[in-house]
């Protein structure tokens, strides 16, 4: 009876730190693009043609316009793919959008400056949950937490990114 009792509890711990896994698997339609309407502040997950899932997000602190350089707070603007994850983010999970691109690159250079990079789609990490402007981040687009833990497991590297005004 003692090792059928440790055994049930044994069992209810792993159950329980399995649940507290901020990856998911996901097994339903493939991701085909990601479309961001900035001025809806929208991110859609779509299988061709059809929306999956749609999320409110968060953008750069200055949103309005295309990204040209280094610390203007612009969300980028066009047609970019996912490159990268980053499992231990500081806000929380990530994956990486292929900003800059080679004419942002020379636009950038035909300004002087640098055109930044590190752009990404990430949750909230600890420092930025409720009560944060809508609009915090320095070029990202940001979900909640729980978003993200779906965004990670549904969407893939070389998952083409659409980021419209």
């Amino acid at each position: 009876m003692r090792f059928l009792k440790l055994g049930l509890l044994l069992l209810a711990v792993l159950g329980v730190s399995a649940c507290s896994s901020k990856f998911y698997t996901y097994r339903g339609p493939e991701v085909t693009q990601v479309v961001v309407n900035k001025g809806e502040r929208r991110l859609h997950l779509l299988h061709h043609d059809k929306v999956l899932k749609s999320y409110n997000v968060g953008l750069g602190f200055a949103p309005q316009g295309h990204k040209f350089i280094e610390g203007d707070g612009k969300t980028p603007e066009g047609n970019y793919f996912i490159d990268r994850r980053n499992p231990n983010s500081k806000f929380y999970l990530s994956i990486g959008i292929s900003y800059p691109n080679p004419v942002d690159r020379m636009t950038a250079q035909e300004l002087g400056k640098s055109p930044g990079g590190d752009i990404f789609i990430h949750g909230q990490g600890p420092n930025y949950r409720k009560g944060s402007p809508r609009d915090w981040t320095a070029g990202c687009i940001a979900v909640t937490d729980k978003q993200m833990r779906d965004i990670y497991a549904m969407v893939q590297d070389g998952t083409p990114i659409q980021i419209n005004p």
